[in-house]
Protein backbone atom coordinates (compact mmCIF):
# COMPACT_ATOMS: atom_id res chain seq x y z
CA UNK A 1 0.00 0.00 0.00
CA UNK A 2 1.52 3.56 -1.08
CA UNK A 3 0.48 5.29 2.04
CA UNK A 4 2.00 2.83 4.45
CA UNK A 5 5.50 2.67 1.95
CA UNK A 6 5.84 6.56 2.25
CA UNK A 7 5.04 6.97 6.08
CA UNK A 8 6.99 4.51 7.16
CA UNK A 9 9.88 5.67 5.00
CA UNK A 10 8.80 9.23 6.40
CA UNK A 11 9.57 7.95 9.60
CA UNK A 12 12.77 6.74 8.54
CA UNK A 13 13.92 10.25 7.31
CA UNK A 14 12.50 11.86 10.11
CA UNK A 15 15.36 9.92 12.01
CA UNK A 16 17.80 10.78 10.03
CA UNK A 17 17.50 14.20 9.77
CA UNK A 18 17.79 15.30 14.03
CA UNK A 19 19.30 17.71 15.15
CA UNK A 20 21.87 17.96 18.43
CA UNK A 21 19.27 20.35 20.29
CA UNK A 22 16.78 18.41 22.42
CA UNK A 23 13.97 21.52 22.22
CA UNK A 24 14.15 20.95 18.56
CA UNK A 25 13.52 16.65 18.67
CA UNK A 26 11.30 17.37 20.98
CA UNK A 27 9.01 19.96 19.53
CA UNK A 28 9.55 18.97 16.13
CA UNK A 29 6.70 17.62 13.94
CA UNK A 30 7.66 15.11 11.05
CA UNK A 31 8.58 16.83 7.74
CA UNK A 32 6.55 14.48 5.65
CA UNK A 33 4.05 14.53 2.54
CA UNK A 34 1.67 13.37 4.78
CA UNK A 35 0.69 15.85 7.67
CA UNK A 36 -1.14 15.14 11.32
CA UNK A 37 -4.72 16.32 9.96
CA UNK A 38 -4.77 13.85 7.18
CA UNK A 39 -2.91 10.51 8.12
CA UNK A 40 -4.67 9.84 11.72
CA UNK A 41 -7.50 9.12 10.43
CA UNK A 42 -8.45 5.24 11.00
CA UNK A 43 -6.92 2.45 12.96
CA UNK A 44 -5.76 1.35 9.92
CA UNK A 45 -2.86 4.62 10.28
CA UNK A 46 -2.96 3.21 13.74
CA UNK A 47 -1.55 0.30 12.74
CA UNK A 48 0.67 1.51 9.97
CA UNK A 49 2.44 4.61 12.43
CA UNK A 50 2.90 1.57 15.15
CA UNK A 51 4.35 -0.60 12.62
CA UNK A 52 7.26 2.01 12.99
CA UNK A 53 7.50 1.58 16.85
CA UNK A 54 9.06 -2.08 16.84
CA UNK A 55 12.51 -1.29 15.87
CA UNK A 56 12.65 -0.46 19.50
CA UNK A 57 12.51 -3.45 20.89
CA UNK A 58 15.19 -6.18 20.21
CA UNK A 59 15.89 -9.70 21.93
CA UNK A 60 19.44 -9.92 23.82
CA UNK A 61 21.83 -12.69 23.14
CA UNK A 62 24.85 -12.22 24.71
CA UNK A 63 25.49 -11.14 28.84
CA UNK A 64 28.24 -8.83 28.11
CA UNK A 65 29.30 -5.99 30.89
CA UNK A 66 28.13 -8.67 33.46
CA UNK A 67 29.90 -11.53 35.63
CA UNK A 68 28.82 -13.86 33.16
CA UNK A 69 31.75 -12.84 31.09
CA UNK A 70 35.64 -14.15 31.66
CA UNK A 71 37.30 -11.66 28.97
CA UNK A 72 35.23 -8.97 26.47
CA UNK A 73 37.82 -7.59 23.51
CA UNK A 74 35.18 -4.91 22.79
CA UNK A 75 34.67 -1.68 24.88
CA UNK A 76 32.04 -2.93 27.62
CA UNK A 77 30.79 0.42 29.27
CA UNK A 78 30.65 -1.91 32.53
CA UNK A 79 34.36 -2.18 32.22
CA UNK A 80 35.19 1.54 31.21
CA UNK A 81 33.49 2.54 34.29
CA UNK A 82 35.14 0.31 36.60
CA UNK A 83 38.60 1.14 35.27
CA UNK A 84 37.75 4.90 35.99
CA UNK A 85 37.34 5.36 32.12
CA UNK A 86 34.10 7.19 32.02
CA UNK A 87 32.83 11.11 33.13
CA UNK A 88 29.88 13.17 32.05
CA UNK A 89 32.55 14.32 29.24
CA UNK A 90 32.73 11.33 27.24
CA UNK A 91 29.75 9.09 28.39
CA UNK A 92 27.41 8.63 25.30
CA UNK A 93 23.49 8.26 25.99
CA UNK A 94 20.89 10.84 26.81
CA UNK A 95 21.01 11.53 22.93
CA UNK A 96 18.91 12.53 20.01
CA UNK A 97 17.65 9.23 18.67
CA UNK A 98 16.27 8.01 22.43
CA UNK A 99 14.16 11.04 22.39
CA UNK A 100 13.19 11.06 19.13
CA UNK A 101 11.68 7.35 19.62
CA UNK A 102 9.73 9.10 22.65
CA UNK A 103 8.50 11.72 20.61
CA UNK A 104 7.29 9.71 18.14
CA UNK A 105 5.36 7.78 20.45
CA UNK A 106 3.85 11.28 21.87
CA UNK A 107 2.99 12.46 18.38
CA UNK A 108 0.29 9.58 17.85
CA UNK A 109 -1.29 9.86 20.92
CA UNK A 110 -1.55 13.87 20.82
CA UNK A 111 -3.35 12.90 17.69
CA UNK A 112 -5.71 10.33 18.85
CA UNK A 113 -8.62 12.94 19.08
CA UNK A 114 -8.81 12.92 15.56
CA UNK A 115 -9.00 9.45 14.99
CA UNK A 116 -12.40 7.70 13.72
CA UNK A 117 -13.50 4.28 13.91
CA UNK A 118 -14.20 0.88 16.45
CA UNK A 119 -13.48 2.26 20.14
CA UNK A 120 -12.10 -1.09 21.11
CA UNK A 121 -9.30 -0.94 18.19
CA UNK A 122 -8.52 2.35 18.54
CA UNK A 123 -7.52 2.23 22.34
CA UNK A 124 -5.32 -0.96 21.17
CA UNK A 125 -3.30 0.94 19.23
CA UNK A 126 -2.75 3.83 21.85
CA UNK A 127 -2.32 0.48 24.06
CA UNK A 128 0.73 -0.07 22.03
CA UNK A 129 1.92 3.10 21.78
CA UNK A 130 1.81 3.20 26.14
CA UNK A 131 3.78 -0.02 26.14
CA UNK A 132 6.16 1.60 24.06
CA UNK A 133 6.51 4.90 25.89
CA UNK A 134 6.63 2.87 29.21
CA UNK A 135 9.38 0.74 27.83
CA UNK A 136 11.25 3.99 26.96
CA UNK A 137 11.02 4.93 30.13
CA UNK A 138 12.05 2.01 32.02
CA UNK A 139 15.54 1.74 30.77
CA UNK A 140 15.76 5.47 31.38
CA UNK A 141 15.12 4.69 34.86
CA UNK A 142 17.23 2.18 34.97
CA UNK A 143 20.19 3.94 33.75
CA UNK A 144 19.43 7.59 35.34
CA UNK A 145 17.39 7.14 38.46
CA UNK A 146 15.53 10.62 37.89
CA UNK A 147 14.65 11.78 34.23
CA UNK A 148 12.28 14.47 32.98
CA UNK A 149 8.75 12.82 32.27
CA UNK A 150 7.00 13.77 28.42
CA UNK A 151 3.86 12.69 28.11
CA UNK A 152 2.86 15.16 24.67
CA UNK A 153 5.11 16.55 22.24
CA UNK A 154 6.58 20.32 23.42
CA UNK A 155 5.31 23.68 21.90
CA UNK A 156 7.88 26.54 21.86
CA UNK A 157 6.93 28.20 24.56
CA UNK A 158 6.38 25.43 26.52
CA UNK A 159 7.84 25.42 30.20
CA UNK A 160 8.57 22.25 30.51
CA UNK A 161 11.07 22.29 27.30
CA UNK A 162 14.07 23.23 29.40
CA UNK A 163 12.60 21.61 32.75
CA UNK A 164 14.90 19.23 35.38
CA UNK A 165 14.62 15.66 35.99
CA UNK A 166 10.91 14.58 37.88
CA UNK A 167 11.18 12.28 41.08
CA UNK A 168 11.80 8.61 40.11
CA UNK A 169 8.56 7.73 42.03
CA UNK A 170 6.23 10.51 39.69
CA UNK A 171 8.21 8.46 36.87
CA UNK A 172 7.97 5.10 37.97
CA UNK A 173 3.72 5.69 38.64
CA UNK A 174 3.59 7.23 35.15
CA UNK A 175 5.13 3.89 33.66
CA UNK A 176 2.75 2.15 35.77
CA UNK A 177 -0.35 3.58 34.75
CA UNK A 178 0.72 3.28 30.39
CA UNK A 179 1.51 -0.08 31.26
CA UNK A 180 -2.03 -1.03 33.04
CA UNK A 181 -3.59 0.46 30.14
CA UNK A 182 -1.90 -1.37 27.77
CA UNK A 183 -2.67 -4.52 29.49
CA UNK A 184 -6.31 -3.33 29.78
CA UNK A 185 -6.89 -2.33 26.09
CA UNK A 186 -4.67 -4.46 23.95
CA UNK A 187 -5.96 -6.82 21.99
CA UNK A 188 -4.81 -10.45 21.01
CA UNK A 189 -7.46 -11.63 18.19
CA UNK A 190 -6.06 -9.37 15.96
CA UNK A 191 -4.20 -9.77 12.47
CA UNK A 192 -1.17 -7.81 13.94
CA UNK A 193 -0.30 -10.30 16.39
CA UNK A 194 -0.12 -12.84 14.31
CA UNK A 195 2.40 -15.43 15.12
CA UNK A 196 3.26 -13.33 18.67
CA UNK A 197 6.09 -10.83 16.51
CA UNK A 198 3.76 -8.07 17.79
CA UNK A 199 2.74 -6.54 21.00
CA UNK A 200 -0.15 -8.66 22.58
CA UNK A 201 -1.77 -8.15 25.86
CA UNK A 202 0.40 -11.02 27.80
CA UNK A 203 3.38 -8.82 26.21
CA UNK A 204 2.21 -5.97 28.38
CA UNK A 205 1.64 -8.37 31.18
CA UNK A 206 5.36 -9.81 30.82
CA UNK A 207 6.48 -6.40 30.22
CA UNK A 208 4.95 -5.27 33.61
CA UNK A 209 6.16 -8.05 35.01
CA UNK A 210 9.73 -7.38 34.12
CA UNK A 211 9.07 -3.57 35.38
CA UNK A 212 7.56 -4.67 38.72
CA UNK A 213 10.06 -7.10 40.30
CA UNK A 214 13.02 -5.04 39.38
CA UNK A 215 11.42 -1.82 40.79
CA UNK A 216 10.36 -4.11 43.65
CA UNK A 217 13.79 -5.48 44.62
CA UNK A 218 15.42 -2.23 43.48
CA UNK A 219 13.80 -0.03 46.05
CA UNK A 220 14.07 -2.93 48.45
CA UNK A 221 17.98 -2.89 48.41
CA UNK A 222 19.08 0.70 47.41
CA UNK A 223 18.71 2.61 50.18
CA UNK A 224 20.31 5.70 48.75
CA UNK A 225 16.92 6.22 46.48
CA UNK A 226 14.87 6.99 49.76
CA UNK A 227 11.89 4.71 48.40
CA UNK A 228 12.43 1.52 50.89
CA UNK A 229 9.49 2.20 52.07
CA UNK A 230 7.09 1.82 48.96
CA UNK A 231 8.70 -1.55 47.59
CA UNK A 232 6.20 -3.98 48.21
CA UNK A 233 3.91 -2.35 46.35
CA UNK A 234 5.74 -3.19 43.27
CA UNK A 235 6.66 -6.76 44.14
CA UNK A 236 2.36 -7.67 44.83
CA UNK A 237 2.48 -6.17 41.08
CA UNK A 238 5.13 -7.97 39.74
CA UNK A 239 3.27 -11.18 41.48
CA UNK A 240 -0.55 -10.57 39.89
CA UNK A 241 0.80 -10.08 36.64
CA UNK A 242 2.85 -12.84 36.52
CA UNK A 243 -0.17 -15.00 38.38
CA UNK A 244 -2.07 -13.78 35.34
CA UNK A 245 0.06 -14.62 32.44
CA UNK A 246 0.42 -18.53 34.27
CA UNK A 247 -3.29 -18.86 34.56
CA UNK A 248 -4.69 -17.23 31.57
CA UNK A 249 -1.89 -16.52 28.64
CA UNK A 250 -2.13 -20.58 27.77
CA UNK A 251 1.74 -20.30 27.64
CA UNK A 252 3.89 -23.62 28.90
CA UNK A 253 7.52 -24.75 28.63
CA UNK A 254 8.76 -26.74 25.83
CA UNK A 255 9.56 -30.04 27.54
CA UNK A 256 9.06 -32.87 25.47
CA UNK A 257 11.09 -35.30 27.26
CA UNK A 258 14.26 -34.52 25.22
CA UNK A 259 15.75 -32.53 28.23
CA UNK A 260 18.73 -30.12 26.61
CA UNK A 261 17.15 -30.26 23.39
CA UNK A 262 13.96 -28.64 24.07
CA UNK A 263 16.26 -25.91 26.25
CA UNK A 264 18.42 -25.69 23.04
CA UNK A 265 15.26 -25.62 20.57
CA UNK A 266 14.15 -22.22 21.94
CA UNK A 267 17.71 -20.50 20.72
CA UNK A 268 18.75 -21.96 17.84
CA UNK A 269 15.47 -22.89 15.98
CA UNK A 270 14.46 -21.07 12.62
CA UNK A 271 11.09 -20.11 13.82
CA UNK A 272 9.10 -20.34 17.67
CA UNK A 273 6.16 -19.52 15.82
CA UNK A 274 4.31 -22.62 17.31
CA UNK A 275 6.53 -22.23 20.62
CA UNK A 276 4.28 -22.55 23.35
CA UNK A 277 6.77 -20.86 25.67
CA UNK A 278 7.11 -17.49 23.34
CA UNK A 279 5.26 -14.87 24.95
CA UNK A 280 6.88 -12.30 21.91
CA UNK A 281 9.86 -13.52 19.57
CA UNK A 282 12.02 -12.33 16.44
CA UNK A 283 11.32 -13.68 13.30
CA UNK A 284 14.74 -13.93 11.40
CA UNK A 285 14.32 -15.22 7.79
CA UNK A 286 15.93 -14.93 4.53
CA UNK A 287 13.10 -14.46 2.59
CA UNK A 288 12.90 -11.29 4.17
CA UNK A 289 16.47 -10.52 3.84
CA UNK A 290 16.17 -10.26 7.72
CA UNK A 291 18.80 -11.65 9.47
CA UNK A 292 20.85 -11.74 13.26
CA UNK A 293 24.33 -12.21 14.23
CA UNK A 294 23.86 -15.29 16.82
CA UNK A 295 26.97 -16.41 14.79
CA UNK A 296 29.17 -14.06 16.54
CA UNK A 297 28.69 -15.97 20.38
CA UNK A 298 31.39 -18.52 19.52
CA UNK A 299 34.85 -17.09 19.46
CA UNK A 300 34.02 -13.49 18.63
CA UNK A 301 35.07 -11.46 20.90
CA UNK A 302 34.00 -13.02 24.89
CA UNK A 303 33.93 -16.30 26.27
CA UNK A 304 32.03 -16.88 29.17
CA UNK A 305 32.99 -16.80 32.91
CA UNK A 306 34.46 -19.39 35.61
CA UNK A 307 31.88 -17.63 38.04
CA UNK A 308 29.14 -18.76 35.51
CA UNK A 309 30.11 -22.24 35.04
CA UNK A 310 30.64 -23.14 38.69
CA UNK A 311 27.12 -22.13 39.38
CA UNK A 312 25.32 -25.02 37.68
CA UNK A 313 24.22 -27.16 40.26
CA UNK A 314 25.54 -30.89 39.90
CA UNK A 315 22.75 -33.54 38.33
CA UNK A 316 22.15 -34.65 41.70
CA UNK A 317 21.18 -30.74 42.47
CA UNK A 318 24.12 -30.38 44.49
CA UNK A 319 26.46 -27.69 44.42
CA UNK A 320 29.56 -28.14 42.02
CA UNK A 321 31.66 -25.88 44.55
CA UNK A 322 30.94 -28.38 47.17
CA UNK A 323 32.50 -30.90 45.59
CA UNK A 324 35.90 -31.73 47.07
CA UNK A 325 38.39 -30.81 44.20
CA UNK A 326 36.24 -28.71 42.18
CA UNK A 327 38.48 -25.95 41.89
CA UNK A 328 41.45 -28.18 39.85
CA UNK A 329 39.10 -29.67 37.07
CA UNK A 330 39.99 -29.95 33.92
CA UNK A 331 38.12 -28.71 31.13
CA UNK A 332 37.43 -32.11 30.15
CA UNK A 333 35.92 -33.06 33.27
CA UNK A 334 33.99 -29.67 35.04
CA UNK A 335 31.03 -31.11 32.27
CA UNK A 336 30.97 -33.97 33.74
CA UNK A 337 27.51 -35.05 35.69
CA UNK A 338 26.30 -31.54 35.71
CA UNK A 339 23.11 -29.50 34.81
CA UNK A 340 22.15 -30.29 31.15
CA UNK A 341 21.75 -26.36 30.37
CA UNK A 342 25.17 -26.07 31.23
CA UNK A 343 26.70 -27.98 28.04
CA UNK A 344 23.90 -25.86 26.04
CA UNK A 345 25.34 -22.83 27.13
CA UNK A 346 28.57 -23.31 27.17
CA UNK A 347 31.28 -25.02 24.77
CA UNK A 348 31.89 -28.33 25.79
CA UNK A 349 34.34 -31.24 24.85
CA UNK A 350 31.93 -32.81 22.44
CA UNK A 351 30.93 -29.49 20.89
CA UNK A 352 30.17 -29.75 16.87
CA UNK A 353 28.97 -27.14 14.40
CA UNK A 354 31.16 -24.86 13.61
CA UNK A 355 34.08 -24.73 11.28
CA UNK A 356 33.38 -28.93 10.52
CA UNK A 357 30.89 -31.32 11.66
CA UNK A 358 33.44 -34.01 11.46
CA UNK A 359 35.41 -32.93 14.82
CA UNK A 360 35.26 -31.70 17.70
CA UNK A 361 35.61 -28.02 18.05
CA UNK A 362 38.84 -26.71 19.87
CA UNK A 363 38.44 -24.17 22.47
CA UNK A 364 40.54 -21.37 22.25
CA UNK A 365 41.90 -20.17 25.72
CA UNK A 366 43.05 -16.72 24.68
CA UNK A 367 39.55 -15.37 26.31
CA UNK A 368 38.96 -17.50 28.79
CA UNK A 369 38.01 -21.29 27.37
CA UNK A 370 34.32 -21.28 28.54
CA UNK A 371 32.89 -20.31 24.56
CA UNK A 372 29.33 -19.37 24.97
CA UNK A 373 27.26 -21.57 22.10
CA UNK A 374 23.69 -20.70 23.74
CA UNK A 375 22.26 -18.92 20.66
CA UNK A 376 24.58 -20.04 17.90
CA UNK A 377 23.10 -21.59 14.99
CA UNK A 378 23.92 -24.94 14.78
CA UNK A 379 22.44 -26.21 10.99
CA UNK A 380 25.05 -24.63 8.93
CA UNK A 381 21.71 -23.72 6.68
CA UNK A 382 20.91 -21.41 9.20
CA UNK A 383 24.38 -19.90 9.55
CA UNK A 384 25.56 -17.57 6.19
CA UNK A 385 27.36 -14.71 7.44
CA UNK A 386 27.57 -11.01 9.04
CA UNK A 387 23.58 -10.21 10.04
CA UNK A 388 22.94 -13.35 7.87
CA UNK A 389 21.76 -15.85 10.39
CA UNK A 390 18.48 -17.15 10.59
CA UNK A 391 16.97 -18.19 13.91
CA UNK A 392 13.87 -16.88 16.35
CA UNK A 393 15.31 -15.49 19.06
CA UNK A 394 13.07 -14.69 22.16
CA UNK A 395 11.82 -11.27 23.67
CA UNK A 396 9.68 -12.42 26.02
CA UNK A 397 9.37 -16.46 26.77
CA UNK A 398 7.46 -17.95 29.54
CA UNK A 399 10.38 -18.74 31.79
CA UNK A 400 11.46 -15.36 32.75
CA UNK A 401 7.50 -15.01 33.97
CA UNK A 402 8.09 -18.52 35.88
CA UNK A 403 11.21 -17.21 37.70
CA UNK A 404 9.72 -13.31 38.08
CA UNK A 405 7.05 -14.84 39.98
CA UNK A 406 9.48 -17.22 42.41
CA UNK A 407 11.45 -14.00 43.06
CA UNK A 408 9.08 -12.21 43.84
CA UNK A 409 7.61 -14.53 46.17
CA UNK A 410 10.81 -15.08 47.68
CA UNK A 411 11.46 -11.38 48.23
CA UNK A 412 7.99 -11.04 49.85
CA UNK A 413 8.99 -13.57 52.67
CA UNK A 414 5.53 -15.62 50.96
CA UNK A 415 7.00 -18.32 49.04
CA UNK A 416 5.95 -21.92 49.58
CA UNK A 417 6.44 -25.52 48.27
CA UNK A 418 3.66 -25.10 46.04
CA UNK A 419 5.18 -21.91 44.66
CA UNK A 420 8.42 -23.35 44.06
CA UNK A 421 6.71 -26.38 42.23
CA UNK A 422 4.59 -24.57 40.16
CA UNK A 423 8.07 -22.28 38.81
CA UNK A 424 11.31 -23.05 39.56
CA UNK A 425 10.23 -26.76 39.82
CA UNK A 426 8.98 -27.01 35.81
CA UNK A 427 12.28 -25.37 34.86
CA UNK A 428 14.64 -28.13 36.53
CA UNK A 429 12.12 -30.71 35.61
CA UNK A 430 12.45 -29.89 31.86
CA UNK A 431 16.12 -30.44 31.77
CA UNK A 432 15.78 -33.48 34.26
CA UNK A 433 17.53 -31.96 37.44
CA UNK A 434 16.04 -32.07 40.94
CA UNK A 435 13.20 -30.01 42.33
CA UNK A 436 14.37 -27.52 44.61
CA UNK A 437 12.92 -28.00 48.05
CA UNK A 438 11.58 -25.23 50.95
CA UNK A 439 14.68 -27.03 52.75
CA UNK A 440 17.17 -26.80 50.65
CA UNK A 441 20.49 -26.26 52.65
CA UNK A 442 22.17 -23.02 52.43
CA UNK A 443 25.15 -22.87 49.87
CA UNK A 444 27.89 -20.88 51.46
CA UNK A 445 29.14 -19.55 47.79
CA UNK A 446 25.95 -18.48 46.93
CA UNK A 447 25.65 -16.38 50.41
CA UNK A 448 29.35 -14.76 50.33
CA UNK A 449 28.20 -13.78 46.77
CA UNK A 450 24.97 -12.19 47.80
CA UNK A 451 25.11 -11.12 51.35
CA UNK A 452 21.89 -9.34 51.03
CA UNK A 453 19.68 -12.38 50.41
CA UNK A 454 17.88 -13.50 53.15
CA UNK A 455 17.99 -17.19 52.83
CA UNK A 456 18.72 -20.23 50.97
CA UNK A 457 15.68 -20.50 48.76
CA UNK A 458 16.16 -16.83 47.46
CA UNK A 459 20.07 -17.63 47.15
CA UNK A 460 18.80 -20.79 44.95
CA UNK A 461 16.03 -18.59 42.99
CA UNK A 462 18.61 -16.43 42.16
CA UNK A 463 21.03 -19.46 40.75
CA UNK A 464 18.09 -20.78 38.68
CA UNK A 465 17.45 -16.99 36.74
CA UNK A 466 21.36 -17.07 36.26
CA UNK A 467 21.73 -20.69 34.74
CA UNK A 468 18.21 -20.49 32.93
CA UNK A 469 18.63 -17.29 31.40
CA UNK A 470 22.35 -16.88 30.51
CA UNK A 471 23.36 -15.07 27.87
CA UNK A 472 19.88 -13.35 27.30
CA UNK A 473 21.05 -10.08 28.69
CA UNK A 474 19.32 -9.95 32.23
CA UNK A 475 22.54 -10.75 34.21
CA UNK A 476 23.49 -6.89 34.33
CA UNK A 477 20.59 -5.75 35.10
CA UNK A 478 19.62 -8.47 37.83
CA UNK A 479 22.97 -7.59 39.72
CA UNK A 480 22.34 -4.00 39.56
CA UNK A 481 18.93 -4.02 41.19
CA UNK A 482 20.00 -6.30 43.71
CA UNK A 483 22.86 -4.08 44.57
CA UNK A 484 25.51 -6.91 43.96
CA UNK A 485 28.04 -4.69 42.31
CA UNK A 486 31.01 -6.46 43.95
CA UNK A 487 30.27 -8.84 41.35
CA UNK A 488 30.92 -6.57 38.76
CA UNK A 489 34.53 -5.80 40.55
CA UNK A 490 35.49 -9.07 40.79
CA UNK A 491 37.97 -10.19 37.98
CA UNK A 492 36.75 -12.67 36.43
CA UNK A 493 38.64 -15.94 35.04
CA UNK A 494 38.14 -19.32 32.70
CA UNK A 495 38.94 -22.26 32.74
CA UNK A 496 41.22 -24.47 35.04
CA UNK A 497 45.06 -25.86 33.21
CA UNK A 498 47.12 -28.00 35.69
CA UNK A 499 50.26 -26.82 33.88
CA UNK A 500 51.76 -25.72 30.97
CA UNK A 501 51.84 -27.84 27.88
CA UNK A 502 49.67 -29.86 25.97
CA UNK A 503 46.16 -30.34 26.99
CA UNK A 504 43.13 -32.76 25.68
CA UNK A 505 40.37 -30.32 25.32
CA UNK A 506 37.74 -32.73 23.07
CA UNK A 507 37.53 -35.50 25.22
CA UNK A 508 39.51 -37.76 23.37
CA UNK A 509 42.54 -38.31 25.44
CA UNK A 510 44.59 -36.90 22.55
CA UNK A 511 46.19 -33.46 23.13
CA UNK A 512 44.70 -30.01 21.07
CA UNK A 513 45.98 -27.37 22.68
CA UNK A 514 49.01 -26.08 24.18
CA UNK A 515 49.72 -23.17 26.41
CA UNK A 516 53.41 -22.47 26.64
CA UNK A 517 55.59 -19.79 27.98
CA UNK A 518 56.57 -18.50 24.56
CA UNK A 519 57.22 -19.29 21.16
CA UNK A 520 60.73 -19.39 22.01
CA UNK A 521 60.15 -22.42 24.67
CA UNK A 522 58.13 -25.48 24.21
CA UNK A 523 60.02 -27.55 26.04
CA UNK A 524 57.59 -28.71 28.12
CA UNK A 525 55.46 -30.56 24.70
CA UNK A 526 59.05 -32.00 23.83
CA UNK A 527 58.35 -36.02 24.21
CA UNK A 528 54.93 -36.00 21.73
CA UNK A 529 55.59 -37.48 19.23
CA UNK A 530 56.38 -35.04 15.92
CA UNK A 531 52.91 -35.55 14.35
CA UNK A 532 50.57 -35.10 17.17
CA UNK A 533 52.65 -32.05 18.26
CA UNK A 534 52.43 -30.37 14.73
CA UNK A 535 48.75 -30.75 14.70
CA UNK A 536 48.54 -28.70 18.10
CA UNK A 537 47.06 -25.22 18.09
CA UNK A 538 49.18 -23.29 20.13
CA UNK A 539 48.98 -20.36 22.49
CA UNK A 540 51.39 -18.39 24.63
CA UNK A 541 51.45 -16.68 27.50
CA UNK A 542 54.32 -14.10 25.83
CA UNK A 543 55.41 -12.75 22.47
CA UNK A 544 59.21 -14.18 21.61
CA UNK A 545 60.34 -10.66 23.24
CA UNK A 546 59.16 -11.52 26.33
CA UNK A 547 56.08 -9.03 26.01
CA UNK A 548 52.74 -10.00 27.94
CA UNK A 549 50.06 -11.53 25.91
CA UNK A 550 46.37 -11.01 27.04
CA UNK A 551 46.16 -13.92 29.38
CA UNK A 552 47.89 -15.10 32.26
CA UNK A 553 47.90 -18.38 34.75
CA UNK A 554 46.49 -17.47 38.20
CA UNK A 555 49.59 -19.29 39.86
CA UNK A 556 52.18 -18.71 37.20
CA UNK A 557 52.97 -22.02 35.32
CA UNK A 558 49.31 -23.60 36.29
CA UNK A 559 45.64 -22.04 37.55
CA UNK A 560 42.79 -20.35 36.31
CA UNK A 561 43.17 -18.55 33.01
CA UNK A 562 43.46 -14.65 34.00
CA UNK A 563 43.92 -11.63 32.19
CA UNK A 564 46.23 -9.57 32.06
CA UNK A 565 44.31 -6.10 32.10
CA UNK A 566 42.71 -6.87 34.90
CA UNK A 567 46.31 -7.61 36.76
CA UNK A 568 47.35 -4.18 35.22
CA UNK A 569 44.43 -2.40 35.59
CA UNK A 570 42.59 -3.40 38.75
CA UNK A 571 38.30 -2.76 38.71
CA UNK A 572 36.61 -1.07 41.69
CA UNK A 573 33.16 -0.50 41.78
CA UNK A 574 32.22 2.68 44.05
CA UNK A 575 28.66 2.39 45.57
CA UNK A 576 26.20 4.42 45.38
CA UNK A 577 28.06 5.96 42.03
CA UNK A 578 28.30 3.22 39.78
CA UNK A 579 24.51 1.99 40.40
CA UNK A 580 24.14 4.89 37.67
CA UNK A 581 25.44 6.77 34.44
CA UNK A 582 26.04 10.63 34.09
CA UNK A 583 24.23 12.61 32.00
CA UNK A 584 26.65 13.95 29.15
CA UNK A 585 28.33 17.12 29.86
CA UNK A 586 26.82 18.59 26.90
CA UNK A 587 22.93 18.05 27.85
CA UNK A 588 23.99 19.78 31.24
CA UNK A 589 25.11 22.95 29.47
CA UNK A 590 22.15 23.37 27.18
CA UNK A 591 19.69 22.41 29.77
CA UNK A 592 21.34 23.57 33.69
CA UNK A 593 18.14 22.28 35.29
CA UNK A 594 19.58 18.52 34.74
CA UNK A 595 21.41 17.61 37.97
CA UNK A 596 24.05 14.61 38.00
CA UNK A 597 23.12 12.40 40.45
CA UNK A 598 25.22 10.55 43.54
CA UNK A 599 28.36 11.71 42.55
CA UNK A 600 28.76 11.88 38.90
Amino acid sequence: MKLKTTYILALGLMTIGMTACKKDFLQRNPKTEITEGVFFQSPTDLETYTNGFYSQISPSYSDINSDNISNYNGDGEVDIILRGGLSSANVGGWNKADWEALRSVNFMLDHIGQVKGDPGLIKHYVGIAKFFRAKFYFEKIKKYHNVPWYGRVLSDDDPDLYKGQDPRALVVDSVLSDLNYAVANIKNDVKTNAGKTRVTKMAALALLSRFALHEGTFRKYHDEIGLTADYQRFLDIAISSSDKIMKEGGFGLVSTGNGALDYRSLFSSPSLANSKEMIMWADYTKELSIGNNTHTVLDYTWSLSRSLADTYLKKDGTPFTATPGYNTKVYTEVFTDRDPRMAETIINPNFRGASTIDEPYRIKPTLGGYNQIKFYPRDPVLRQGWEMNYTGLPIFRYAEILLNYAEARAESGTINQADLDQTINLLRSRVQMPSLSMGVALDPVLAAAYPNANGAVLLEIRRERRVETACEGFRFNDLMRWKSGNLFQDSQQGMYVPALGAMDVTGDGKPDIAILPNPNDESSIANIPVLERDKLSKFYLKDKTGKDQNFYLSNGTSGFIAFTRDRDQPRNFISPKYYYRPIPIGETVVNPQLKQVFGW
